[in-house]
C-alpha cells in the first residue's frame, strides 16, 4: 500500500508545520516555495488532513495512523508475530492457572468461593476498558499496552504471594484489569493494522495459539501441583509475561519516534498546570461516572454469591444493604450521566446504533450463559467423571482450541463473502443453544464423558463464529476514530455478563450443593459435609464407588442441572440481538490508513 507521506522525486525530509499561528503560515509558504510538502501536526489538523488522518480523531488514533505510514511490511509482520507470541504465553498461563484455581481456594478451605473470586475482577476489568480506551485514544496505543502489562504482572505476583481467598480475589482484580486490558489492546492493534475485510481472519490468527496451548496446560498444571506448587506457577508467568511483552511495546515506540523524526507528528505540550491536568483528565475519564457504575455493579452482584454465608440468607442486613446500595449507585450513575456529566462515560450516540447495541447485547448474553455453566465445570469433571488434572484441562480447553480453529474458517468466509450476519444467525446462535441445552441431560453422574466432549465441540465451533461476527458487526458500524471505544463498550458488556453469570452460578451452587449433600450423604458421613463443601481435595479423597462419593456426585449433578437450564434459557435472547444488525458488506470497506494487513 502506498505511503501517503512518501512523495516521488528527490525531495529532502518534509518540513514539520504547526498550524494555527503566524510562524506556521510562514513555514507553509516557505515549504511550498522550496517544493517541500508540509506535514500536518496531529494536534492542529487542517482541511487536507482527511487524507492523512481520520477526521476529528484524537491524538492517540493519529499517532497510530502516522506509525502505520512509516513502518515497513517487515515491521507489520513482526508486530503480528509478537502479538501471536504474547497471546501464546497468555493462553498458556490462562489454561494452567484456570485448572489451579479450585486448588487455590481449596488450600484456604473455601472451594465454594471459586466463582466468587472472579466476579468483582470481571466487572471492574470490563468496565475499566472504557477509560483504557481513553488512554489509547488520548495518550497512544503503546502507553495503554504498557499500563495493562503492569497490572497483569502485578496481579500474578500478588496471586503468587496471597495468604487467603480475600488477597487472592484482590489479586484477581489487578490481574483481570491487566489481562482484559492487554487482550483488548491487542485487539485494537489488530484493528489499527488490518483492513475490515481481513480483520476477522487477523483476529483469529492472533488468537490461534490456543490451538497449541490446549495440549500443554494440563501437564504444566500437574507439574506445578506435584512439584514446586501452584504459587510458583503464578511467579514464573509474571516474569515470562513481562519479557515477551517488552519487544512489541518497543516496536511501536520505535516507529512512533520514527514518525516524529520524519515530521509527520509534531508533539505539542499542553502547558497545563498539575491541578489543571487533574481537572482535565477527571472530566475526560468521567471519574465520577466510572466510580458509580463499578460500585453499583459490584454491590448489586456480590450478594448472589455471599447470601448463603449470612444468618437469615436473603433477609440478612448485609445482603439487603448491598442490594440497596448497588441499586442506588446504578440509579445515580444513570442520572449523573444524563444530567450532570460534562463528558459521558458511555458514548450513548454509539449505543443508539442498532448494530453496535445488538453486538454488545449478544456478547453480554453469551458470557452470562458461559459463566453460569462453566464456573464449576473443572471441579465437576474431576469429581463426577473421575479425570485427573491433565485430562480435565483437555476437556476444559476444547472450547479454546475449537473456537480458535473455527474462527480462522469464519474469518476466511467473511473475507470471501464480505458478509457476517448470516453466519451468526444461522450457525453461531442455534448451535450454541444446542450444545448448552444438551448439557442439561449429559452433565450428570454415570453419563459417558464423551457426550460432554461432543457438547463442548458444538459450543466451541459456534462460539468461535459468534465472537468474530459480533466484533466485526460492532467495528463495521463505526469509523477508525471510534474503534477503541466500540470494542471497549463490547468488552464492558462481556464483563458485566460474566459478572452476572458468575453471580448466578455462585448463587445456585451455594443454594443447591450443600443442601443436596446433606440430603444424599450417608448418616456416618453427615458430620463431614462442611469439609466436603469447602474443599475439592476433600471431595476427591473419597474413592469412586463409595456411598459418600456417590452422594457428592449426585449433589454435583443436581446443581449442574439447574445451572445448565439457566444458561440455556438466557441464550434465547441471542436471536433478536442478531436480527437487529444491519447486513453490512465489508468486502470493499476502507477504514484504516497506512501499511496494513
Amino acid at each position: 500500500m502506498r505511503n501517503p507521506f512518501k512523495h516521488s522525486g528527490t525531495l529532502d525530509a518534509p518540513v514539520a508545520v504547526e498550524y494555527g499561528n503566524e510562524h506556521g503560515v510562514k513555514n507553509i509558504e516557505k515549504a511550498v516555495e522550496a517544493g517541500h510538502p508540509p506535514v500536518v501536526d496531529v494536534t492542529h489538523p487542517v482541511d487536507s488532513d482527511s487524507e492523512k488522518f481520520s477526521a476529528d480523531a484524537q491524538d492517540g488514533v493519529k499517532k497510530m495512523q502516522a506509525t502505520t505510514t512509516v513502518w515497513s511490511k517487515n515491521h507489520l509482520i513482526t508486530a503480528y508475530v509478537l502479538m501471536w507470541i504474547i497471546t501464546f504465553i497468555d493462553a498458556l498461563q490462562q489454561g494452567t492457572t484456570g485448572v489451579l484455581t479450585p486448588y487455590v481456594t481449596s488450600s484456604f478451605y473455601e472451594h465454594s468461593l471459586t466463582a466468587y473470586t472472579g466476579i468483582m475482577a470481571n466487572i471492574i476489568g470490563g468496565v475499566l476498558k472504557l477509560p483504557l480506551a481513553k488512554v489509547l485514544d488520548i495518550f497512544g496505543r503503546p502507553q495503554g499496552f504498557a499500563l495493562t502489562t503492569f497490572f497483569l504482572v502485578l496481579g500474578l505476583i500478588m496471586m503468587a504471594a496471597c495468604d487467603g481467598v480475600q488477597t487472592y480475589s484482590a489479586a484477581q482484580i489487578f490481574y483481570w484489569v491487566g489481562y482484559n486490558g492487554m487482550s483488548y489492546t491487542l485487539g485494537i492493534f489488530t484493528s489499527d493494522t488490518s483492513s475490515l475485510r481481513n480483520r476477522g481472519f487477523m483476529f483469529a490468527f492472533v488468537s490461534s495459539p490456543y490451538i497449541i496451548t490446549v495440549w500443554c496446560t494440563g501437564p504444566l498444571a500437574t507439574a506445578f501441583l506435584e512439584g514446586p506448587g501452584w504459587r510458583w506457577c503464578y511467579g514464573a508467568f509474571s516474569i515470562i509475561t513481562l519479557v515477551v511483552c517488552l519487544p512489541l511495546w518497543a516496536l511501536f515506540q520505535y516507529n512512533y519516534r520514527k514518525a516524529v523524526k520524519s515530521g509527520i507528528i509534531v508533539p505539542v505540550k499542553s502547558n497545563r498546570t498539575f491541578s489543571e491536568s487533574v481537572k482535565y483528565y477527571s472530566v475526560e475519564f468521567d471519574v465520577v461516572g466510572l466510580f458509580l457504575l463499578m460500585g453499583g455493579l459490584v454491590f448489586f452482584l456480590l450478594p448472589f454469591s455471599l447470601y448463603s454465608y449470612q444468618d437469615g440468607l436473603w433477609k440478612s442486613p448485609l445482603v439487603v444493604s448491598f442490594l440497596i446500595i448497588g441499586g442506588l449507585l446504578l440509579i445515580g450513575f444513570t442520572l449523573y450521566e444524563k444530567y450532570v456529566a460534562p463528558k459521558t462515560f458511555i458514548p450513548f450516540e454509539l449505543l443508539m446504533d442498532r448494530t453496535v447495541m445488538g453486538a454488545c447485547i449478544l456478547s453480554g448474553i453469551v458470557f452470562v450463559s458461559w459463566y453460569i455453566w462453566n464456573s464449576y465445570f473443572s471441579s465437576f469433571i474431576q469429581v463426577v467423571n473421575g479425570l485427573n488434572v491433565t485430562q480435565t484441562s483437555y476437556i476444559i480447553n476444547i472450547y479454546s482450541i475449537g473456537s480458535c480453529f473455527f474462527s480462522l474458517i469464519v474469518g476466511l468466509l467473511i473475507r470471501w463473502t464480505g458478509r457476517f450476519k448470516w453466519l451468526a444467525l444461522f450457525f453461531g446462535a442455534p448451535v450454541t443453544m444446542l450444545g448448552v441445552g444438551l448439557l442439561i441431560h449429559f452433565r450428570q453422574p454415570d453419563v459417558n464423558v464423551g457426550y460432554i466432549v461432543m457438547c463442548q465441540i458444538f459450543i466451541a465451533f459456534s462460539g468461535g463464529t459468534i465472537v468474530i461476527c459480533e466484533q466485526i458487526a460492532a467495528l463495521a458500524a463505526t469509523d477508525h476514530q471510534h474503534i477503541a471505544v466500540v470494542l471497549a463498550i463490547e468488552g464492558m458488556f462481556t464483563a458485566i455478563g460474566g459478572g452476572i453469570g458468575g453471580s448466578i452460578a455462585a448463587a445456585v451452587w451455594t443454594g443447591v450443593f450443600p443442601e443436596r449433600l446433606y440430603r444424599y450423604m450417608p448418616a456416618e458421613n453427615q458430620a463431614d459435609v462442611p469439609a466436603i463443601y469447602a474443599s475439592l481435595v476433600t471431595q476427591l479423597s473419597y474413592p469412586k464407588g463409595t456411598a459418600a462419593r456417590a452422594a457428592i456426585e449426585h449433589a454435583y449433578g443436581d446443581a449442574q442441572r439447574y445451572m445448565c437450564i439457566g444458561a440455556t434459557c438466557i441464550l434465547t435472547l441471542m436471536f433478536p440481538a442478531i436480527l437487529v444488525w444491519r447486513d453490512i458488506r465489508v468486502k470493499e470497506f476502507k477504514q484504516v490508513k497506512g501499511v496494513v494487513a
